[in-house]
């Protein structure tokens, strides 16, 4: 079942609204609309890149019907905090998980194998890249790592784009997730400030992390990151 049948199974409709996040494929917001209903953007968690249990809690209203905890690069929402929200106020909770879902990507191969060799090339990433921010995962998460999201330190997105071009250049493939923020797109644009989601969509680039690379492979993105991350950081 998808979000927008989710929402509308809920009940969910016409004057009511659903806290997402912004930092997200438009889907989410889509979809809220789609049944009637208003978007309202809340801010990420600068480690989770999730929607941010205190940033939600605080544009929740009278109005507010759901929230949309949107499962983000693999990494999972922190449904825990915001259970705890929708139970004390009665709301619903909506879980979503963005389109770059593995099994999709893996068309009916073995699921289990290939996130455990993507956690495995993930795993030799965080052990050798510098110059870049690496995910971090708190205990008993398990990270599917349908990206491979780092942050690219410096000045904001014109450091990040001129390292994502280097890189391209010697043969690494990478992209930037999340291009704009959903509130600052026309058909949703909000005059809202999300610090953290501004500064993550200025700063995150998407590493390759499939399961097929070879240790050859892995070695030589990290070579190339590494290798650029000073020059291009001085030079911003």
């Amino acid at each position: 079942m998808g979000t927008e049948e989710k929402l509308r199974a809920a009940g969910v409709g016409f004057g009511d609204e659903v806290v997402v996040p912004s930092f997200a494929t438009v889907a989410v917001a889509e979809a809220v609309r789609n049944v009637g209903a208003l978007p309202v953007f809340a801010d990420i968690d600068p480690v989770t890149l999730c929607l941010d249990p205190a940033s939600a809690s605080a544009v929740v209203t009278p109005r507010t019907a759901a929230i949309v905890a949107v499962h983000l690069f693999g990494h999972p929402a922190d449904l825990a905090a915001l259970r705890s929200i929708v139970l004390s106020r009665s709301l619903h909770i909506i879980e979503h998980t963005e389109p770059t879902d593995l099994a999709r990507q893996l068309g009916g191969r073995n699921t289990a194998a290939a996130v455990s060799r993507r956690r495995a090339n993930a795993a030799y990433l965080g052990a050798r890249l510098t110059g870049v921010v690496t995910p971090t995962v708190a205990p008993g998460i398990e990270h599917l790592y349908h990206c491979y999201v780092v942050r690219v330190p410096g000045n904001g997105r014109p450091d990040r784009d001129a390292f994502a071009r280097a890189l391209r250049a010697r043969g690494v493939r990478c992209h930037v997730p999340v291009q704009t923020p959903v509130h600052r797109m026309p058909p949703f644009r909000r005059e809202l400030w999300l610090a953290e989601t501004e500064r993550a969509a200025d700063e995150c680039l998407a590493l390759p992390v499939d399961e097929g690379m070879s240790r050859r492979e892995l070695h030589r993105m990290v070579s190339a990151c590494n290798g650029l991350g000073g020059p291009l950081y001085m030079a911003a």
